[in-house]
């Protein structure tokens, strides 16, 4: 099992690191010794962020544009020529929708699927033939419960986050025995600006934060069960207060008692 103290001196490449969970995974990171890699498509949010680190000096800011996955092998070969390695992967930017299926135009839905689906496997994908030449490397990725159980207004979402289960769970399969962990981590409910940048189903910025996020933990304490989890080497977590983890397992065990509560859901 992993302990604390085990980023000290690794390389932590951070997607969505501008803001919001990848910002606080980034501080905690630092805090515990470790040298990063800050991506987002904010280049100057990703300097203040950087700025807010412990050992500002040891990181870099590498921008990047999830939807632009031809660009991830170049990128790569960036990281892997300043520092030699990629340790942990943290396949955590992406966005959201809200607006309900019939509305959403099919740019809103292949843009989600872009950003959310096929960027993390791009960079995955441009990072992990180092990890296995290493035989050694840990691959993060930020999905959500909505990859684990459906909800209105996010059908673009919840497909795309469905996908990454998919395909991470399989690529552990392959690659566990070459030394390579995969993680999936599934947040409920955290207070970021993701609400705020979702898109609406004509591609515009939804702009506000809905009243499910405003109730979340926060982007801290989501970083820290994260690290927690990553440190023992978890599978899959679900993050978040208890009645999100219930729903999950609800979902799973009780389908038809999940749906029935769906129907009492407000759709705003």
């Amino acid at each position: 099992m992993k302990k604390k103290g085990d980023f000290k001196d690794k390389v932590a490449w951070i997607t969505g690191a501008s803001s919001g969970i990848g910002e606080a995974l980034a501080r905690q990171l630092a805090a515990e010794g470790a040298r990063l890699v800050l991506s987002s498509r904010k280049a100057e949010r990703l300097e203040e962020a950087r700025g807010r680190c412990a050992q500002a000096d040891a990181h870099i800011c590498l921008p990047m544009d999830l939807a632009e996955g031809e660009k991830c092998p170049g990128l790569a070969r960036q990281v892997l020529e300043r520092f030699g390695r990629v340790d942990f992967l943290f396949n955590n930017g992406g966005l959201s929708v809200r607006a309900l299926a019939r509305e959403t135009c099919l740019e809103v839905d292949r843009r989600l699927m872009e950003i959310d689906y096929f960027g993390q496997i791009a960079l995955t994908k441009a990072v992990l033939p180092s990890m296995l030449e290493r035989r050694s490397g840990h691959i993060v990725v930020t999905t959500s419960v909505m990859g684990m159980m459906p909800a209105p207004l996010r059908s673009a979402y919840c497909a795309a986050k469905h996908a990454l289960h998919g395909f991470f769970d399989t690529l552990r399969t392959e690659v566990w025995q070459e030394g390579i962990r995969i993680t999936l981590l599934c947040p409920a409910a955290v207070r970021t600006n993701i609400s705020v940048n979702a898109l609406t189903g004509t591609g515009e910025r939804f702009g506000r934060m809905d009243r499910i996020i405003e109730t979340g933990i926060s982007p801290e304490a989501c970083a820290g069960k994260t690290l927690d989890a990553v440190r023992k080497g978890k599978r899959e977590v679900v993050i978040g207060r208890a009645q999100y983890r219930y729903g999950v397992w609800a979902r799973r065990l009780l389908p038809a008692l999940y749906y029935a509560a769906l129907k009492r859901t407000k759709l705003d």
